[in-house]
Order: structure tokens, then C-alpha cells, then sequence
């Protein structure tokens, strides 16, 4: 990383969150970024040119609301008006007119999140119109799911002031982003950003290597690959490579992980015996590795045909409403057992409580 040239006049490390925020592109992670930050207490500006932007927004801000009601952190009798979030004492919610541009969002804001989709030529032309706009002081941080922040960076007028910070969906509920900084990233806006994203409640883990698709994302599509592959060759449906999941290691996964899983499957041997046991499995032809099955026509329509017989009706909003239910639930167990997201859970509590006079 070069080093840093980072005016922090306005700003310092030491803020606990940042007064002001803006986001650039409202779709699911621009429009859940924008609700965590709202409800935190800061002041979001949203910038995006669809003319549905206004109206997504507060949606997911609602079922935002809903979900942290859900875990006690906020009181129950707080509304949402069509505008944003007006009352109390959560962060106002302003969303610009489809024409007011990225450089409107930035303008005051000591934090703006990059939300547009995921091609690198979107994203560089957006940084330009963000740093026509953005403070010297301000930092960006993109919610890329696998650009290099270096790739990022070429053509920005301070590439220093670039971080990766890469969410996952619902970014409202779930804790997890990972932190990548460019070649040109200044260490101090990574010690900004990951300061901001903790005071959030966010669980911001260092990615140490630049590499694509950081961590989380390569290991979702070594699984999502041979998914598409048992589908793909008629061994299981979507419906039941869902089952396996969520009635199997699934539940495992959300409290241990992987390598913790495996070191309760050992005994009393631990993670060694376990090794010693099944690491000669590794070597039979069990997957397909790195190939990818051809996305046809004709295998996306199975696909989709599948997923929707698997939602049996339910819409999509009624999905989400259920997996925020779920996810609630779990992460309340979590922090009751003080354990994995729990933590996270229990630290924004704290933090929330005498903001929304929260009993203790």
C-alpha cells in the first residue's frame, strides 16, 4: 500500500460512526447498506437513476426495521414514512432524484458506499463521478463481491482512498464484510473504514491477500459449482441440494464453521483424528473440481423451473421476510449462547442502548 495522503480535518479514527453517509446504487446490498446505516443513526444520502430507487429503498428499510424490532434493537413503535425513516432517533434517509448523480451522494459524506453493479468499467466511471463530488477527507468503499480494489482503483484521482468492503445479504442482519485494500490503498482509510463498519455492528474481517473473489465468495462457488453439477446431471433437484443443506451441515456451518465442525467430528482425537480418518477421501473422484456445467438455455430454464416449484407459491418478499425471521431467531440464540454472530449482536446492542433506550 502507498502511503497515505488522506486529509482527516473532518474526520479521525477515533469517531465512533460516521455523520454522514452515501450510497451509490440501490439495489439489494446498495438498499440494505443504506438501512443498517440508518438505523444505526447516521444520515444516508442514496444516489441511483432508476425511478423504482425511492421506493426499494423504503421497502428494505421496513423489513429492516422489522427484522431489528425482531432482536430488540429498536422499540416497536417507531414508523417508517414513504420518504425514509423520519422519527426517533435513527439516521434520516434522503434519496435523490434518478438525474442528481453519484457526486450528489458523496457530496458531505465522510463514508461512500459504492453499490453499482458488478462490471469494472460501471464501477470506475462511478468512482470518477464520486470523487467530483466526495470531501477530501471522505473514503470509498465498494461492495465489490470479487474485484481486485487495484483493478478498482486505475483512473481514480486519490486511488488511496479506496477500500473494499464487501457485505453479505441481508447486509442489515448478517455481520460479516471483508476488508481488501489496493496496491494504492491507504492504511488509514482501511483503519477508518474497518472503525466505522465495527460501530455498525459489522464484523469486518482483513482480507490479507489481494486475490479475486476474496475469501467467502471462492468458497461459495467451489460449492455452488458442484451443486449446479448434480443438478446438471439429473443426481438431485434444487429442492433437495437445499434440504441437505439446511437440515444437515448447514446449521453446523452457521455457529462453527468449517474447520471447527470438523474438529468436533474427531472425538476425543480432535481435529487431528479427524484428519488422520478422512483426509484419504480427499482423494477420490468425488467432484467435479473447477469445471463448470454449460448454462444453457435448456438447463436454465430446469433450473428456474425447479426453484420455482420449490418456492411453492411464495413470492420473493416472502421469502426474504422468512429468512429475516430465521435469521433473527438464530442470531438471538447466538448471542444468548455468546457465541459466533451472537457477539456481534450483543456489541450493537450495547452500543443502541442508550441511543433507543433499550433495556439492559
Amino acid at each position: 500500500m502507498t502511503g497515505c495522503s488522506v486529509d482527516h480535518t473532518h474526520a479521525s479514527v477515533g469517531d465512533e460512526l460516521p455523520a454522514r453517509v452515501g450510497v451509490v446504487g440501490a439495489g439489494v446490498i446498495g438498499a440494505a447498506w443504506t438501512a443498517r446505516w440508518a438505523l444505526c443513526g447516521v444520515d444516508v444520502v442514496v444516489a441511483d437513476p432508476s425511478p423504482s430507487a425511492a421506493g426499494y429503498v423504503a421497502t428494505t428499510v421496513a423489513a429492516a426495521r422489522a427484522a431489528w424490532q425482531r432482536l430488540g434493537l429498536l422499540p416497536g413503535d417507531e414508523a417508517v414514512a414513504d420518504a425514509g425513516i423520519t422519527s426517533g432517533a435513527s439516521g434520516t434517509v434522503t434519496v435523490l432524484a434518478p438525474d442528481a448523480g453519484a457526486a450528489a451522494a458523496a457530496d458531505g459524506a465522510q463514508l461512500i458506499c459504492e453499490c453499482v453493479p458488478e462490471r469494472l468499467e460501471v464501477k470506475q466511471s462511478a468512482y470518477a463521478e464520486i470523487e467530483a463530488g466526495a470531501a477530501a477527507d471522505a473514503v470509498i468503499a465498494s461492495s465489490t463481491s470479487g474485484i481486485r480494489p487495484s483493478e478498482l482503483q486505475v483512473g481514480m484521482v486519490r486511488p488511496e482512498r479506496l477500500v473494499v468492503g464487501h457485505p453479505f445479504n441481508p447486509v442489515y442482519l448478517l455481520p460479516l464484510v471483508e476488508v481488501v485494500a489496493g496496491a494504492r490503498t491507504c492504511e488509514q482509510a482501511v483503519e477508518r473504514a474497518t472503525q466505522w463498519f465495527t460501530a455498525a455492528g459489522m464484523a469486518p474481517l482483513r482480507v490479507r491477500s489481494e486475490i479475486d473473489g476474496f475469501l467467502a465468495d471462492r468458497l461459495l462457488e467451489a460449492l455452488w459449482r458442484e451443486a449446479l453439477w448434480l443438478v446438471h446431471d439429473g443426481v438431485a433437484t434444487v429442492a433437495e441440494i437445499d434440504e441437505v443443506m439446511r437440515l444437515g451441515f448447514g446449521l453446523r456451518w452457521a455457529q462453527m464453521g468449517v474447520f471447527q465442525t470438523y474438529a468436533t467430528a474427531g472425538g476425543e482425537g480432535g481435529f487431528r483424528q479427524f484428519v488422520e480418518h478422512f483426509a484419504p477421501t480427499l482423494n477420490l473422484p468425488w467432484t467435479k473440481l473447477t469445471d463448470v456445467p454449460t448454462m444453457t438455455p435448456e438447463f436454465v430454464e430446469a433450473l428456474v423451473r425447479q426453484a420455482e416449484q420449490q418456492a411453492d407459491g411464495r413470492s420473493v418478499a416472502e421469502l426474504c421476510a422468512a429468512r429475516d425471521r430465521n435469521l433473527a431467531d438464530m442470531l438471538l440464540a447466538l448471542e444468548a449462547n455468546e457465541w459466533g454472530a451472537g457477539r456481534c449482536l450483543a456489541a450493537l446492542r450495547r452500543r443502541l442502548s442508550s441511543r433507543y433506550h433499550l433495556p439492559r
